[in-house]
């Protein structure tokens, strides 16, 4: 019952997302009849695709994205991999490293024809009517004959033929790491998300994406010895078989050697889906909750192999009410994890993994809550699903770590692992995100987090910014406004925001709505520049029986600080100083006493306080001592007294 009613409130939270007043969104329907042909690696396809304008706007124009067309010698991607390959690091043990993706290097400049990848428009008509377009490589624009008006409705129809380039990026067949034949993803014509910012028709050059919400009905057919993985649900399952048939039902298959495999997807912007004739298909059912599918490249008689993909399937189970608890609800009524791809790949409802680590499939999976459900435009705001998706991966991993420990000593799993992350422990569960954070700093190629992500100048800052930097900016939120009012907060945008596209701004609004703390400032300082935290102890001094300690702000971001004080006598104390620009201060986090003193102004370089106490009382005195702050120098934020 429980699910029936999150189920109705999912689909009513769609309709409402469509009827947000200023936040309006465009919405599609496709309906594609794929023919594959597995000699050739080349597929025909028709897609019929009705477009919604929920705009204010008339548009005189459309753009899609024509992805494979990346994978032909001298494309964009092909030019910036081997540009970056020429940017070289000193990395451990004095080795060379260059900067381009291993995975791509100078690959796609050796293609042969039979090799490369394309996806090439036959025809194209709207409402019946044949138009004009124009191909610029990953992108085609289309110049409609008939303007779509504001808040109508319009029908393209497209006929497409494409090849599946060697495994490249992200998507290809036949790749030697993983064996897999076919992983299929930006697969089809794709129209461009249009929104309060105008077209986006960004040209494949590297990473990240953005779509339309809509609804899918994918109809494949290829032969019938090959197993399908993907987006959506099944709805021929028992012409089908392979582990989708219904539970005790005898499949029966067509006549011929091709399959057709119909899948819907509802409320989801892409589709993905991986193909191989040695896929082995396990499933979990979660009670009251989604089904999970786990396809895999079979090797017989690898028993390690086995255990560690049903080891996937087994954790998926684990973890779900943790990830819902603190993130929220999963809508939809399955998701795969996918041997496939070229490493780990989001996607509505499935993710490609080239192998069964956990901490992958964790990940991937997260990524169906901050890119499937909240849907930034991940070329923009990068770090708000990649650093978001670390933030939580680092959680669900600790937490499957916690209950496969309770398991090995026999402990009743039913309480459950604390769910505190206050403390010492909360830089434990994320030392590698900040680690990944200070070594970006320390590497002085930091760029703010606001460029775009094909527009970094280096594939390692990139990385480090979206998903390090973007992963402490949560972290150290709890710093600012305290894990459990960060926690709420993360609950409140993903209530407020699924299906809607959020932007930065859209989540500080709800966190300061949540906290009662001003935080325009945090935003500016961490998102849009490559200001460092680093405060330190400058001096002590006893004055009328009363310790006065003085803070320096060495780095230039200002920051709330908590100071911890330690005395002879084994008592402790914290001194809270709020920064000015917060109005407002965060809740008491822990039973030590706590004095809150005065905002300290950023445009102060030091601050003085003092304490009830001698100097000779005093032992110890430590900024942050829970290490959730982001200082890039800790060696002088603690200063221990040898009386």
């Amino acid at each position: 019952m429980t699910r029936i009613l999150l189920a109705a409130l999912f689909l009513c939270g769609y309709t409402i997302a469509f009827s947000q007043p200023g936040r309006w969104q465009q919405k599609v329907k496709y309906v594609m009849d794929i023919d594959m042909n597995v000699q050739t690696n080349r597929f025909t396809g028709k897609q019929k695709l009705e477009y919604w304008n929920n705009s204010p706007d008339t548009l005189y124009k459309v753009f899609y994205h024509l992805y494979w067309n990346a994978f032909q010698p001298n494309s964009m991607m092909d030019a910036r991999s081997r540009e970056l390959g020429n940017i070289e690091f000193q990395g451990r043990n004095n080795q060379v490293i260059k900067d381009w993706d291993a995975r791509v290097t100078n690959r796609i400049q050796q293609l042969k024809p039979d090799e490369i990848g394309y996806q090439k428009i036959l025809s194209l008509k709207m409402n019946g009517v044949t138009q004009e377009y124009k191909v610029y490589e990953t992108i085609l624009e289309v110049q409609l004959s008939k303007p779509i008006l504001p808040k109508s409705r319009v029908v393209f129809d497209m006929e497409f033929e494409a090849q599946v380039p060697l495994q490249i990026r992200r998507s290809g067949r036949d790749n030697p790491n993983t064996g897999v034949r076919y992983s299929m993803s930006q697969w089809y014509p794709k129209l461009c998300e249009y929104d309060y910012e105008g077209w986006h028709p960004t040209p494949y050059v590297a990473r990240e994406f953005y779509g339309v919400w809509g609804d899918y009905e994918v109809n494949i057919t290829l032969d019938k010895n090959y197993i399908i993985g993907g987006t959506g649900y099944l709805q021929n399952v028992n012409q089908i078989g392979y582990g989708y048939e219904s539970k005790g039902a005898k499949v029966t298959r067509p006549s011929g050697n091709t399959l057709t495999w119909r899948f819907t997807a509802p409320n989801v912007h892409d589709f993905v889906w991986a193909a191989d004739p040695q896929f082995k298909h396990i499933t979990r059912n979660i009670p009251g909750g989604p089904t999970i599918h786990v396809l895999y490249k079979n090797k017989p008689g690898n028993t390690a192999n086995d255990n560690a993909w049903n080891e996937v399937a087994d954790a998926a189970v684990t973890v779900l009410p943790f990830i819902e608890k603190h993130f929220g609800v999963y809508p939809y009524k399955q998701y795969s994890f996918i041997h496939g791809g070229d490493g780990g790949m989001e996607y509505p409802m499935a993710t490609l993994v080239s192998g069964p680590g956990l901490g992958t499939a964790f990940h991937e999976w997260m990524h169906s809550w901050y890119q499937m459900m909240l849907g930034t435009n991940e070329s923009l705001y990068a770090w708000m699903d990649e650093g978001f998706v670390t933030y939580a991966e680092d959680l669900v991993s600790a937490y499957y770590k916690q209950q496969k420990s309770k398991a090995v000593k026999g402990n009743d799993l039913s309480t459950g692992p604390s769910d505190s992350n206050a403390g010492v422990a909360l830089p434990l569960h994320h030392a590698d995100t900040y680690a990944g954070y200070f070594n970006l700093v320390k590497s002085g190629l930091e760029e703010p987090l606001t460029t775009h992500a094909d527009h970094f100048n280096t594939n390692f800052a990139y990385a480090r910014a979206a998903y390090s930097k973007g992963g402490v900016f949560l972290a150290q939120l709890g710093y600012i406004i305290s894990d459990s009012l960060r926690d709420k907060t993360l609950l409140e945008y993903y209530n407020q925001w699924k299906f809607k596209h959020p932007n930065a701004n859209d989540f500080i609004r709800v966190a300061e709505k949540v906290s009662g703390i001003q935080l325009d400032w945090y935003k500016e300082y961490w998102v849009n520049t490559t200001k460092t935290i680093d405060y330190s102890i400058d001096s002590l001094w006893e004055q009328g029986g009363k310790t006065k300690i003085r803070l320096r702000m060495v780095g230039q971001m200002p920051m709330p600080i908590d100071v911890l004080l330690q005395y002879k006598n084994g008592t402790k104390a914290t001194i809270y100083i709020p920064q000015f620009s917060m109005f407002g201060e965060k809740p008491a986090e822990d039973n030590i006493p706590r004095i809150v003193d005065e905002p300290w102004k950023w445009t102060h370089p030091t601050y003085v306080f003092e304490v009830e106490q001698s100097l000779m009382n005093v032992q110890a005195v430590e900024i942050d001592p829970s290490w959730r702050m982001a200082d890039i120098n800790r060696s002088n934020n603690k200063l221990e007294l040898k009386w």
